[in-house]
């Protein structure tokens, strides 16, 4: 049950201040900015890892934990359990920011700003990416203590160069929650299938480079 509720504040955490920081962007007119926003994701993110990494891996992401879940760093029996307590969490984010801010329109959902398919390759990369240095750096007892840094920098990195165009979700459960609190469903299914199958492939990656070790 600890590793379920460390999953829940990680993922409510992470939407509150990374969609927060949208939504107070738009109420201020620019008061956070893109850099902001970014920065925001990156620091939460890596503060969380940091805090709750001990108890449940920090995953804080559904891709992630479906992920590491085709690999034996994962115990599968607490798949479910992880999802549910990080759609939990993410809801509650959402459901606290429209209390908030009734006014918002998003409430800082992931919108593609050109075609469907460029921000579906887009967020299958930048998952693929985030996948990649989680498990790499993580799962290295050399690099392991930078966990939170190293994956705190490249969320902020891809949402600093990638979220004007697709959100930077990277992360289903962060774009699921303000999608349906706010009623903007279209194209969620891109932002719940594209980090799934880019986390996944990091995963094959991993493995591949374990085989013969």
């Amino acid at each position: 049950m600890k590793k379920y509720v460390a999953e829940l504040i990680g993922t409510f955490a992470l939407v509150f201040c990374g969609t927060g920081a949208v939504v107070i962007n738009d109420v201020t007119n620019g008061g956070v900015s893109h850099v902001g926003i970014a920065i925001t994701f990156g620091l939460i993110v890596m503060a969380m890892i940091y805090a709750f990494g001990a108890i449940s891996g920090a995953h804080i992401n559904p891709a992630v934990t479906i992920a590491f879940s085709l690999t034996d760093r994962f115990n599968k029996q607490y798949l479910i359990g992880y999802l549910v307590a990080q759609l939990i969490g993410a809801f509650l984010a959402s459901a606290l920011l429209r209390f908030l801010f009734m006014d918002h329109d998003h409430l800082g959902s992931t919108l593609p700003l050109g075609a469907w398919h460029q921000s579906f390759v887009l967020e299958i990369i930048l998952t693929y990416f985030l996948m990649l240095v989680i498990i790499f750096v993580s799962q290295n007892k050399a690099t392991a203590s930078f966990t939170g840094l190293a994956v705190g920098a490249v969320v902020l990195l891809e949402a600093m160069f990638a979220g004007p165009i697709t959100g930077a979700s990277m992360n289903p459960a962060r774009s699921i929650a303000p999608a349906v609190v706010s009623g903007h469903l279209e194209n969620l299914w891109l932002y719940i299938a594209a980090p799934i199958i880019g986390a996944v492939l990091a995963s094959f990656t991993w493995l591949y480079f374990q085989d013969g070790e």
